[in-house]
């Protein structure tokens, strides 16, 4: 197989160089693809051709400069360059991205078709007629052509198929690529999962699809707990949406892939009889990343008012909610002050079961709240000067629960003083004290003196007109 001169093209970018020393036992090892009838040339050495990789050294390769000596393990490949046709010329930007962009997605795992579709498709489009490289059969094996329809013609329909799906396939997605990540435009909360998305486009902004790609997340992680992932864009040409739990306030998403090559690289032998070879492995590098920021679970303050002495909720409380100072209002998650309509701290009533709720709040943050006026039935033991006041450390996810408690106003005792011998009638009420007053017993005393001798002098008087 030392003479076949046949064999395909694929791409190695920005990879070591192939160098391999000569061995004794070196020979020539078919890949995959397939054996077609040869084309003619002057001193043709055999009635077949092959299209498909070669196996150097291991690994497969494919070849550049159609009809040239094919690869073996003997030969040292010491050099790169530049991908041109077998004329020397340079390759045409669209014909060399294709290039590019076929080896990149189809010599890593190739089926046979597809082997031989991307030896067809590389020798179609870097030894077509040009200059001194002919179809002529009378040239020699440094100038004849590839014959494009000949070989496509005694290709398996298979491979036939492959050639228009791998040229389209080229032609829509070849580079250059750009990628780019976006993180979630609705804010970001540590502990809660966002979703960030992936776009690898090509040159008109349309988004490429199966691309793979390596995730790597700083202060945040997967839904799993994994800081990194493989993964693959979508086939339909999608955004790669991927869902990222924050662990810390400024959660980095970075994305890292290959990418066709601007120009295809091509290995050179020492023999210049000998094709030049390329491998997978070498593509451009692309990398993006982009980052958020991310606040702690927002909180929530409830207060309950209670009666002192009975335990029991009081309603109709009205609460200042303030910062740590009890005048400054407290912050929101959005760093908003938690204000009223007046634009001071809000001021809010307990409810019938004596509590009220602020929710939303930023955290960690220290939070007052300031009893302004009292409820009915409460405002005796009330002091504007020195209020009840409550104050507690709200944090991420929780509810700080604060106690205030008021004591009831002194209570009125009623007594009732019947008229009528039968107790029916009007009831006064009045309030009594349990303190004696002695000037006022003594008063009171006198007035009773005072009508015993006016009722005796009144008696006397009617008793004497009688006689």
């Amino acid at each position: 197989m030392g003479c076949r001169r046949l064999a395909a093209a694929a791409l190695a970018v920005g990879v070591a160089f192939l160098t391999v020393p000569a061995t004794a036992d070196a020979q020539v090892e078919e890949g995959i693809g397939y054996s077609t009838p040869a084309q003619g040339y002057r001193d043709k050495p055999s009635d077949t051709d092959w299209l498909g990789s070669y196996r150097w050294n291991g690994q497969h390769v494919w070849c550049v400069q159609y009809s040239l000596l094919a690869p073996d393990s003997s030969e040292m490949y010491k050099d790169r360059d530049e991908l041109r046709t077998k004329a020397g010329e340079p390759l045409p930007p669209d014909v060399a991205a294709n290039i590019s962009y076929l080896l990149l997605r189809y010599t890593t795992d190739p089926t046979v078709d597809e082997a031989a579709a991307l030896a067809h498709l590389l020798h179609t489009w870097t030894a077509a007629p040009q200059g001194r490289v002919t179809l002529d059969p009378a040239n020699d094996f440094r100038h004849i052509a590839y014959n494009e329809q000949f070989h496509f013609d005694h290709l398996p329909q298979a491979a036939k198929d492959a050639v228009v799906r791998l040229r389209a396939d080229a032609e829509a997605n070849r580079g250059p690529w750009a990628a780019k990540v976006t993180a979630p435009a609705k804010e970001q909360l540590i502990g809660s999962p966002g979703t960030w998305a992936v776009d690898i486009a090509k040159a008109d902004g349309v988004l490429v699809g199966d691309v793979p790609v390596t995730v790597e997340l700083e202060q945040a992680t997967l839904a799993d707990g994994k800081t990194s992932v493989e993964l693959r864009t979508p086939v339909d040409g999608k955004p790669l949406a991927v869902d990222v739990v924050p662990t810390g306030a400024q959660p980095t998403f970075r994305v890292r892939l290959d990418s066709p090559a601007d120009k295809p690289v091509v290995h050179v032998p020492a023999n210049t009889d000998m094709q030049r070879i390329v491998t997978t492995g070498g593509e451009k590098k692309l990398a993006a990343e982009a980052s958020a920021v991310a606040r702690t679970q927002p909180g929530v303050v409830k207060v309950g008012k209670t009666d002192t002495e009975t335990g029991k909720a009081i309603a109709g409380a009205a609460l200042r909610i303030t910062g740590p100072d009890g005048v400054t209002p407290a912050l929101r998650q959005d760093d908003a002050k938690v204000t009223g309509p007046d634009g001071n701290p809000i001021v809010l009533q307990s409810g019938e079961d004596g509590t009220a709720t602020v929710s939303d709040l930023r955290t960690p943050q220290e939070v007052c709240v300031v009893e302004v006026a009292a409820a009915k039935g409460y405002e005796e033991h009330f002091d504007p000067a020195a209020p009840p006041k409550a104050c507690g450390k709200v944090e991420p996810g929780q509810t700080l629960a604060l106690a205030l408690t008021n004591k009831p106003n002194k209570p009125i005792v009623p007594i009732a003083i019947h008229a009528g011998a039968d107790g029916a009638g009007v009831v006064a009420k009045a309030s009594f004290s349990t303190t004696l007053n002695t000037g006022a017993l003594i008063g009171f005393g006198g007035v009773v003196l005072l009508g015993a001798v006016l009722v005796g002098f009144v008696a006397r008087r009617r008793a004497a007109a009688r006689s």
